[in-house]
């Protein structure tokens, strides 16, 4: 029977109060009657927008009507024909700007909870199902990945599949990337991406960490060894700052110093780990993306009594999911929303002692679409902190450009492709990801490696 409730069924969380001193998953998942009941409410349409607002394609209406059924292992199936990180999607994945907001539900009421079901399937999965071995039939070629991040990882798993001896180049000493160095335990759990890491594995990608590629091999030397085809997925880890005076005192850190200290060397252990974080009883975050609320929300359950994120724009040109935004309200972060740091201030040790911002106003739209924030006269001030935390982007470290001759780029460092195949301007490699777009999105990444992947299947099968 059909669920025509206008509301999405609301999934269980945990106290805002409670959580904010803990990294345990905030939101708790669906049981299994939670999930039918949502998924009764898709009316099943027969040309399927969700589809098309899906960056790699799952068969939504599919996958949903067998959750409907109670067919769960069936459900994670259908999501796994075009998905290989389902249950890292379904927890990061903005799925209110792709494939909820294409919802016909949407039009009157809320969409169907698109992201919380392939969740659920997965997780599911990952507590009663059984991966049966898949067995590939070698092709004789091989391929080589830089970056194990979500481009990274998808492209060598639908090569993998194809037959390909995969080869995953990784600089950390963890593959995951932003998965794991990025986002918080809170949002998303390193077992779960371990788990999707180990399933690629089975399927005989060699992952080798530690290996820079530009310092350790270059991507010349790669191809050498035998690789017929290299993708580069390296992600966008040169963090950006304002360029205003005391960002090298000691307390202030970009974001992703920040969150790799906490999420892959696990300072939120300390002092059962070696990596301790100091953020002292005020902090303050500048940025007004997902990084940013993932650090305010990070620094809440370090112990700081008073958080604040400083954001030049107001909260409706904001880029972070409104969901992030909603949960770092509820966990008692505090928005100083049309405000923008002027300068840092030290104390004579060297240490941070307070922010020095100015209110903004905002103006005519700048090329973003968004309205450009113009400083108003006579308005700064003064926010006493001990630590704060640029988070106002990020862009692809020059390291492989530097090393590799032939390589086309944007000005600001973004790999150069063709947009139907991911090819750069050298044969034989390709990109996508954040190497190419900047930061973005997990799943507009999986996106771009799928696209690579079956764009060097089709080149190479063709010689």
């Amino acid at each position: 029977m059909a669920n025509m409730s206008l509301k999405k069924v609301a999934i269980p969380e945990q106290d805002p109060n409670v959580r904010n001193k803990n990294f345990l998953e905030v939101a708790l998942g669906y049981t299994e009657d939670m999930a039918k009941e949502e998924a009764q409410r898709c009316l099943q349409c027969k040309h399927k927008p969700c589809v098309q607002g899906c960056p790699v394609n799952v068969k939504i209406p599919e996958f949903i009507n067998l959750v409907a059924q109670g067919d769960f292992e069936g459900a994670y199936n259908k999501v796994k024909e075009t998905n290989a990180l389902p249950a890292v999607c379904g927890r990061v994945c903005p799925q209110e700007s792709q494939c909820e907001q294409l919802c016909v539900r949407a039009k009157k009421g809320e969409s169907v909870g698109i992201g919380r079901l392939e969740r659920f399937v997965a997780d599911w999965h990952m507590e009663h199902g059984k991966d049966e071995k898949v067995e590939i039939k070698p092709n004789g070629k091989k391929a080589a990945v830089i970056g194990a991040g979500p481009a990274g990882l998808t492209c060598a798993g639908d090569l993998a599949k194809q037959g390909y001896d995969v080869t995953i180049f990784e600089a950390f000493h963890t593959p995951g990337g932003v998965l794991m160095y990025g986002i918080p335990e809170f949002r998303l759990p390193k077992a779960i991406v371990q788990k999707e890491i180990d399933a690629l594995k089975e399927m005989g990608v060699k992952i080798k960490t530690n290996m820079v590629i530009g310092k350790v091999h270059s991507i010349d030397e790669l191809m050498e060894e035998g690789f017929e085809a290299v993708f580069i997925g390296s992600g966008a880890g040169l963090p950006s700052f304002m360029k205003i005076s005391g960002e090298n005192l000691n307390g202030v850190y970009s974001a992703n110093e920040f969150l790799t200290r906490i999420n892959l060397m696990k300072a939120y252990q300390f002092p059962d780990c070696d990596t301790p974080v100091r953020v002292g009883k005020k902090v303050a975050v500048v940025g007004g993306g997902n990084v940013a609320m993932d650090a305010a929300r990070s620094a809440k359950r370090l112990g700081a009594e008073e958080v604040y994120i400083i954001y030049r724009r107001s909260e409706e040109e904001m880029p972070a999911r409104l969901e992030e935004v909603h949960h770092a309200k509820e966990e008692g972060i505090k928005f100083k929303l049309l405000t923008n740091p002027t300068q840092i201030l030290g104390t004579e040790d060297g240490w941070v002692k307070a922010i020095e911002c100015i209110e903004m106003e905002l103006g005519e739209p700048d090329a973003s679409g968004r309205r450009r924030p113009v400083a108003k006269k006579g308005s700064e001030h003064e926010v006493e902190v001990e630590t704060v935390v640029i988070a106002i982007g990020q862009s692809p470290n020059p390291l492989i450009k530097s090393t590799t001759e032939g390589l086309q780029t944007q000005k600001w460092g973004g790999i150069i492709v063709e947009e139907e195949t991911g090819a750069t301007s050298k044969e034989g490699v390709y990109a996508g990801g954040d190497a190419v777009t900047g930061a973005a999105t997990v799943i507009l990444a999986m996106g771009a490696g799928k696209t690579a992947a079956q764009a060097i299947h089709e080149k190479l099968m063709s010689k």
